[in-house]
């Protein structure tokens, strides 16, 4: 099969799945992935989608429990957005925001963004995707302090098992020791904390969850006082852990790490990549937390995916002696602001707003949601589920009673029961032996309630399986 071959065929007539897994092993390489194990499994080849719905090239149906990447907020199939960008890249396809430059829907979407910004940040420094925002996150942090008359203030805090993106100074803010280990550890201003994982770390110690929280806040203090105030730029976080298995702090942490940052004097970064645009039941996890960050890093849902962008959100407090002290920050990308991801944003942000799908995850979906979810934990596999809003995590165990066991060789059985997960019909994510969900904010009550049912049936056959290999005695 040639170049000219594929690109000639319909959606409607594609090559045989054997052609395209062919040709996907031979010149495609995915991200995150043992590229000899997919190779000899063949690749899943996802042809279309509509709504909650992914259809595969054999056209089997798929309820999409992950929007994606943690990003198809909307969901799929809205030609609001799609024609929105035709129209765009009709009018004035690419130009750059350098040199005194910019274009109405650059000017546009930051207005928009403005107003649904915490009431203290107004501007928007756009990028390509999360991963460019961290980045754009921490040079503007170093420009601030430097604008301050306080140059010495350069290191971050970061949290272990943390995930800020692949670029080297994302993998670097990251927590991620398999990483760190591929060269992902080469900014030495970065340094990390424990993460607020109760059930993992917590737990086992018999804190209580206020407790817990109280004990992994303190230790950013602790790591300041190590290293120097006069030395520390700022702490970034996640107000939930996505990809490090949908970490929800509790309700202790965040107050803590606020009171910590404000009298400190270090700047408080909020990684809203993942919590970004209404996934919480607020347009901002910080908003869900009670926190006011001095920048905010999106991407995904700032779009729905269906564009690549990110941005970051800068309070006055920062931008204000940038401006007066620094001149020019010598920063950006050939693809800030880009036109049609522009496009796609605003008919996005449209749709969010106007459907009101913040409201609808807050005061409907969502709960609704946690409390289907929360009925998982009967199940003998489940040592707990957590939710908030539309993201989820229920936790695999080896036992429940008298004390809860967790299984040796931990992500091995997580990936077995991901993979249960797609034969019945289920995108669900492993991360470790913690499966997680994150749909889009347009999913039903009768597909949550399929989302929950096929979990449950996974669950079941996995269980059945692990006693027919004696796995659970």
């Amino acid at each position: 099969m040639t170049f000219a071959d594929t690109a000639a065929a319909p959606l409607s007539n594609l090559p045989p799945l054997e052609d395209i897994q062919a040709q996907d092993a031979a010149h495609h390489w995915h991200p995150f992935t043992d590229t000899a194990d997919l190779n000899a499994r063949g690749t899943r080849v996802i042809k279309s989608a509509e709504g909650c719905w992914l259809t595969e090239a054999q056209g089997r149906k798929l309820l999409d429990g992950m929007a994606g990447l943690w990003c198809v907020n909307v969901g799929y199939g809205r030609d609001e957005i799609v024609e929105a960008v035709a129209r765009q890249m009709r009018e004035l396809p690419y130009y750059n925001t350098f040199f005194q430059c910019t274009h109405p829907p650059a000017t546009e979407l930051a207005g928009m963004l403005a107003e649904v910004y915490p009431p203290h940040m107004k501007r928007s420094f756009f990028t390509v995707g999360g991963s460019d925002a961290n980045d754009t996150a921490y040079r503007l942090a170093q420009v601030y302090w430097q604008s301050m008359g306080k140059p010495t203030k350069t290191a971050f805090i970061a949290r272990k098992n943390a995930y800020h993106g692949s670029t080297v100074l994302g993998a670097s803010l990251g927590g991620m020791a398999a990483m760190h280990g591929q060269g992902g550890s080469a900014v030495r201003e970065v340094h990390h904390i424990d993460q607020p994982y109760w059930f993992g770390e917590g737990r086992p110690h018999g804190l209580t969850p206020e407790e817990f929280g109280l004990q992994r806040a303190r230790a950013l203090e602790a790591k300041i006082d190590e290293l120097g105030e006069d030395n520390v730029a700022a702490f970034i976080a996640e107000p939930i852990q996505g990809a490090g298995g949908v970490v929800i702090p509790p309700e202790t942490y965040w107050p803590e790490i606020k009171r910590i940052c404000a009298e400190r004097e270090i700047l408080l970064i909020a990684d809203e990549v993942i919590s970004g645009f209404g996934r919480f039941g607020t347009w901002f996890g910080c908003q869900s937390f009670d926190f006011e960050p001095d920048m905010m890093s999106m991407a995904k849902g700032l779009t729905s995916g269906y564009q690549p962008m990110g941005a970051v959100a800068i309070s006055e407090k920062v931008a204000e002696p940038v401006m007066a002290e620094a001149g020019e920050v010598f920063h950006g990308y050939t693809y800030s602001g880009h036109p049609a991801a522009c496009a796609a944003a605003i008919a996005n942000l449209r749709i969010i707003r106007e459907e009101g799908l913040v409201e609808r995850v807050r005061d409907d979906i969502g709960p609704y949601l946690g409390q289907r979810w929360a009925s998982l934990e009967d199940h003998p596999l489940i040592g707990q589920t957590r939710s908030r809003g539309l993201i989820g995590a229920a936790e695999l165990v080896k036992r429940k009673e008298p004390d809860i066991e967790l299984f040796p060789n931990r992500g091995t059985i997580g990936a077995r029961c991901r993979d249960i997960c797609v034969q019945n019909g289920l995108v669900m994510r492993a991360v470790g032996d913690s499966m997680i969900i994150s749909p889009p904010l347009i999913i039903t009550r009768d597909e949550v309630d399929r989302l929950v049912d096929l979990a449950r049936k996974s669950f079941d056959e996995l269980a059945d399986a692990l006693s027919r290999e004696g796995a659970l005695a």
